[in-house]
């Protein structure tokens, strides 16, 4: 059965390679050949692309893994460069501020927060064996960002300001009308206690008045957004945008008195 499928190849072979020697030698037979031809030759070539692509199937599979795997490498790379790269740029900035500030400062980095929706609860690296204290006020190079409440060994728990438990003492740097900030939980502060008649006006700057406890004077708290009249309708409170992203901040400084 092998010989006669051997011998019916190789008479195939034959016949075709007469017909093109013939085709060629007498041009009147060179259309009617390739015509006859035209069939089988093109069941061969597309039998030949079908072979062939079962035959790279395979490597060509094993060849797209691989460079889907060296992509997925590279881009968790590039992912990382650029986490180094804004951590650096961050630092840089809190080092500038800690050399130009006033004041002595210890810098920490946010390692947790707290898992409930009704206190804004931040924890950092840095504890008593660093020097810090229940008290010490917590800032960016932005500005301020909220108060240590809690301290162990090599950790510390700090309130951040949008916390409605936290307040400060403020005042609006255009006017030098007094108030008290807290948070709300959200992303605004509210300055509170403001006279029915206060100057204060939306864009005014809001900043700490050095009279609470620790806080220095002159911190920024942030940008008034918003000025509304109490229930009472006897005094207002003002909106105010942090200047600190508080949802945001990896890095802060701890103010050492």
């Amino acid at each position: 059965m092998v010989k006669l499928k051997k011998k019916s190849l190789i008479y195939t072979a034959v016949f075709v390679s007469l017909l093109l020697l013939i085709s060629s030698l007498i041009p009147a037979l060179r259309t009617p050949a390739f015509t006859i031809l035209k069939y089988p030759l093109g069941l061969f070539t597309f039998t030949g692309r079908e072979v062939e692509g079962i035959i790279f199937y395979h490597r060509n599979m094993v060849q797209n893994e691989k460079l889907k795997n060296e992509i997925d490498f590279l881009r968790q790379k590039l992912n990382a460069t650029n986490e180094i790269y804004l951590e650096n740029r961050r630092l840089k900035s809190l080092l500038a501020f800690k050399q130009k500030a006033p004041f002595k400062v210890v810098t920490a980095k946010i390692i947790g927060r707290s898992a409930d929706n009704w206190s804004s609860i931040a924890i950092i690296d840095k504890g008593n064996y660093n020097g810090i204290k229940r008290g010490f006020v917590v800032i960016t190079s932005l500005g301020l960002a909220g108060r240590v409440v809690e301290t162990a060994d090599y950790t510390s728990k700090i309130m951040l300001i949008n916390d409605p438990s936290l307040g400060v003492s403020a005042i609006v740097q255009r006017s030098r009308q007094e108030g008290l900030v807290t948070g709300t939980l959200g992303r605004s502060l509210i300055m509170k206690y403001l006279p029915k008649d206060a100057d204060i006006q939306a864009s005014d700057v809001v900043v700490t008045s050095g009279l609470t406890e620790s806080y220095p004077k002159g911190l920024l708290i942030g940008t008034v957004v918003n000025i509304k009249e109490e229930f009472s309708g006897l005094s207002q409170y003002a909106i105010i945008n942090p200047a600190v992203n508080l949802s945001s901040i990896e890095e802060v400084l701890i103010i050492i008195p």
